[in-house]
This record gives structure tokens, C-alpha cells and sequence, in this order.
């Protein structure tokens, strides 16, 4: 039906088509193509093989500390975290390793350099750093800290995490734990600022890797831990409500709704302190406060003994702070811009506010404790073995309840003023901790008391506990100081 036609295709190169190279300098183009490929490919290998070495020499060296996680510095300048690997220029260098908690390692290194083949085959060499603790649990210590100020965060978000912090520095002591029992102290000052379930669970990880000195826990070891945070609940006043504070709503009903929570809530609350004699000190009167026992009630029953001291009648006056100021003039409302610079204050120092009363406000955490400072400097020799200082919140409270109890004393204690106390504010301040520790470890914050008095009890504001951060200087934020005797005097 269809015939098929052959087509032919004819392949004729036409005369413009054809490319020929003219002699160069004499010599024929296959000879001088072949020297210019030659150059070319020497180049490019000089710049791959030669180049690197030559114009950066030195070393990939590799970085491992034990335990891990501390920070490389080459010649004081940071580099990475261990385990890392950084290249370093050839040279004598000052290697340092460092890791909070720990003594530095410090090592010279002498680089050498490849000048063949280094980028593609690098020299390369190690560096293992043995760290040592500064002191027994230090490692530990400072990781409470940090775990303080993370408990002011709240619970981690899909966006925010919070790191492991406590747990981190249990494993990082390692075997030089140092002594269980202070180890046991620090994990319970941390355990105040356990109010997330997130710090629930990094509490708990650091309890079993301190019993097991940094390594995960066996079965047996396991047991024995559980059993320490069972016989701690049981003898802790508020062991149930502080737990129950951290764990899921559910479970929590069931814990709080036991006899183990309950407690002896029913037991009659007395404040057995009083108000003595009142003394003059420059112009500020103070009020003699008898030693007794503080009971609080709030979240439940809890006795606290109380040493003798003094209270300021009333928050220290405007007068009295130009007085501080005149001597020491860093103070003064001009310098505002150098005390928020160090944190000292914020743009609202000494600003006007709501507050028109006798006593100053908008004083920060810090300035309020440079005025006591300054005026224990000027108590006469018959008092070489007192200070002057801010009251902790127990005696500010003991002394607010002396004063309700006999009407005489302390003045406006709660008349809708925070005053600062000396103490870091900790969420859980009821559960106990070594003095000591809780003012190492610390917090972002320090703790305010007073507060306006709710309508329902004269007693409301005596508990009511707040916060701000030292710096902070509310209009509404006042402060009365404490003579007692220096620790250690009694």
C-alpha cells in the first residue's frame, strides 16, 4: 500500500566549519596546547595540594575533656565544646579547657604544619583534658544554682526547653562526688526551687546519679534511692504538699487529699516572741524582739526558732536616705544611668510613684543593703559585735506578729508596701536547707514581705510572700534594717 523511501544522510563538513591554530612563537599548535594544558593542571594542583599548606599551616587537632562538655580556648579565645575538632595555626598555643566547677587544664601546645596535601590529608593530633573539681560537690553546687534560676521559667514548651542543669553537674562530679551527706544538702537547698514538673524530673536524675557517682544506676542502687526520697517526704514538714506541687493534677488530688498531707493542721498557731525596749540608732528606732519560736501556717504548721534582734520602727524616711546618699554620693538620682548600667537599679530609681508616704521607695534589693552596710560602719564601739542589715523574712514575720500581738512596736507593716528581706527568694522556702548553701546557691530574685492585708484575717499579709529581682526598684518598694548580733558573736 506504502512504499517506503530511503533517506540518506550525507555528513559534509564545510570549509568555516574548521578551526586551525597558528604557530606560536615558532612552535606548532600540538605543542604549545599540550604546555598551556600542562601550566593549567599545575596550577590547580598547586592551588589543592601546595597552596593550603603554605599560606595556613597547622594542625586538626582533636578535643576531649573528661567529663565532657567543657570549653576550648585557644590562646584565651573560645574555639568550641568538647568533644570537638578545631583546626589551629601552626605556632606555640595556649590551650585551656574549662568547665564551671572545675580547675582549668591548661596545656602548650607546639603545631606543627603540612605543607603537601593538607587540605586533603590534614595534620592531625589530640588533646584529652583530665579536669579536676575546684572542691568537694562544687560541680554540683554551681548546677543548683543555675537550676534556681531556670525554676522561674515555668514548664517547657514545644519552642522553650529547659536543660537538664542538676542532674548535668551530678554527672559531671563524677567519682569525686566528694562526701555523700553534703551532696544531700545541696539537692535539698536545689529542691526548694523544684516547682515544674520538668525540674521534678531533673531532681530525680540527679539524686540517682549522685548515689551512683555519675553513672547511671543499677537495680539495687535504684531501690536505695527510692528509699532516701521516701524516708526525706516523710520527716519533711510539707513533703506532700511540695511533691504534689509537681506532679501531674491527677495524681497530685490523690496525694493531697491523704492523711499523709493533711498533717497536724489542726494544731493551735501561736507567735511566742514580744516587743521589748526601743533604742536609738542615728535616727532610725529600733525595736528590741525578744527570742522565741516562730510558727508559720501557711502551707501547713511549722516551728522556726528565733535569735534576739532589732527592727527599725519604721521603713527608713526620705531623710534619712539623703542622709546615706550626701555620704555616699554613687547614690544619688544622677547617677541612675551607671547603677542600671551594673545592674544596681533600674530606670525608675528613686522615680515618682503612687506611694507620697514618709518612707523612700523605688530603692533596689541593692541599694537597700549598701545603706545597711554604711550604717553599720557609723554603730559606736559599744556595738563592734552588731550590724546592721536587712531582716530575713522570718524575723520581718516575727516581728510583724509581735507587733499584732501587743500593739506596740514595729509600725505599718503590711499597709500595702513590700519590704525587702536579706533572704533569695526560693518557691518552696519551707523545705529545709543549710544557711549556708541556700545563700551560695541563691536566686534571680530576693524576697519581699507586707503586701496589702487581705479582707478577711488581720493575719493575711504576715504570710503573704512575694518577689522582685535585686535590681528592681518599685514605687511601692520600701525597707526597714535589723540590728542583731554579726554571726558567729553570740
Amino acid at each position: 500500500m506504502f512504499e517506503k523511501k530511503r533517506i540518506s544522510i550525507i555528513d559534509e563538513t564545510l570549509p568555516e566549519d574548521e578551526v586551525h591554530f597558528k604557530p606560536l612563537l615558532g612552535l606548532r599548535p600540538g605543542v604549545y596546547l599540550a604546555g598551556l594544558y600542562g601550566i593549567g593542571l599545575g596550577v590547580i594542583l598547586f592551588f589543592v595540594l601546595l597552596y593550603p599548606g603554605l599560606s595556613k599551616p597547622g594542625t586538626l587537632v582533636s578535643f576531649t575533656s573528661e567529663p565532657s562538655g567543657g570549653a576550648v580556648r585557644v590562646d584565651g579565645v573560645y574555639n568550641g565544646t568538647a568533644p570537638c575538632e578545631i583546626f589551629i595555626p601552626r605556632g606555640i598555643r595556649q590551650i585551656e579547657i574549662v568547665l564551671p566547677g572545675f580547675e582549668p587544664y591548661q596545656q602548650e601546645l607546639d603545631v606543627q604544619g603540612r605543607v603537601f596535601g593538607s587540605k586533603l590529608f590534614p595534620r592531625r593530633g589530640a588533646v584529652t583534658g583530665t579536669l579536676l573539681e575546684a572542691g568537694p560537690g562544687r560541680a554540683l553546687l554551681l548546677a543548683a544554682s543555675e537550676y534556681g534560676v531556670w525554676s522561674f521559667t515555668g514548664e517547657p514548651t514545644a519552642t522553650r526547653q529547659i536543660p537538664q542543669v542538676l542532674s548535668e553537674g551530678a554527672y559531671r562530679s563524677g567519682p569525686g562526688l566528694g562526701d555523700p551527706r553534703e551532696l544531700e544538702k545541696i539537692l535539698q537547698a536545689g529542691a526548694r526551687f523544684t516547682s515544674t514538673k520538668a525540674g521534678l524530673r531533673d531532681l530525680l536524675r540527679a539524686k540517682y546519679l549522685t548515689d551512683n557517682a555519675g553513672l547511671s544506676p543499677s537495680p539495687v542502687s535504684g531501690l536505695h534511692s527510692i528509699e532516701d526520697m521516701l524516708i526525706y517526704l516523710s520527716e519533711v514538714p510539707g513533703g506532700a504538699q511540695w511533691l504534689g506541687a509537681s506532679l501531674p493534677p491527677e495524681i497530685a488530688a490523690v496525694l493531697t487529699e491523704s492523711s499523709w498531707s493533711s498533717g497536724s493542721s489542726d494544731s493551735p498557731l501561736k507567735q511566742v516572741g514580744r516587743v521589748g525596749e526601743a533604742a536609738e540608732v542615728e535616727s532610725l528606732r529600733f525595736w528590741e524582739i525578744s527570742a522565741g519560736i516562730l510558727v508559720r501556717t501557711s502551707p501547713f504548721p511549722r516551728e522556726i526558732p528565733m535569735h534576739s534582734f532589732s527592727i527599725a520602727e519604721t521603713p527608713v524616711s526620705s531623710g534619712d536616705w539623703e542622709i546615706f546618699m550626701q555620704a555616699q554620693p554613687e547614690w544619688e538620682p544622677e547617677q541612675s544611668r551607671t547603677l542600671t548600667a551594673k545592674g544596681w537599679a533600674t530606670a525608675d530609681y528613686l522615680g515618682p510613684g503612687d506611694y507620697a508616704g514618709p518612707a523612700v521607695s523605688g530603692v533596689s534589693w541593692y541599694g537597700a543593703k549598701a545603706y545597711c552596710e554604711w550604717l553599720t560602719t557609723r554603730l559606736g564601739a559599744d556595738l563592734a559585735d552588731y550590724e546592721i542589715r536587712l531582716p530575713t523574712e522570718a524575723e520581718w514575720e516575727y516581728a510583724a506578729k509581735a507587733a499584732e500581738l501587743t500593739s506596740a512596736g514595729p509600725k505599718g507593716m503590711g499597709a500595702g508596701l513590700w519590704e525587702w528581706c536579706a533572704d533569695p527568694y526560693a518557691p518552696y522556702e519551707y523545705l529545709p536547707a543549710d544557711p549556708a548553701l541556700a545563700e551560695e546557691i541563691g536566686s534571680p530574685e530576693r524576697s519581699v514581705r507586707g503586701g496589702p492585708s487581705g479582707p478577711e484575717s488581720r493575719w493575711d499579709f504576715l504570710e503573704t510572700r512575694g518577689s522582685l529581682f535585686p535590681g528592681a526598684c518599685s514605687p511601692f518598694g520600701v525597707f526597714r534594717p535589723v540590728l542583731a548580733k554579726k554571726t558567729g558573736t553570740d
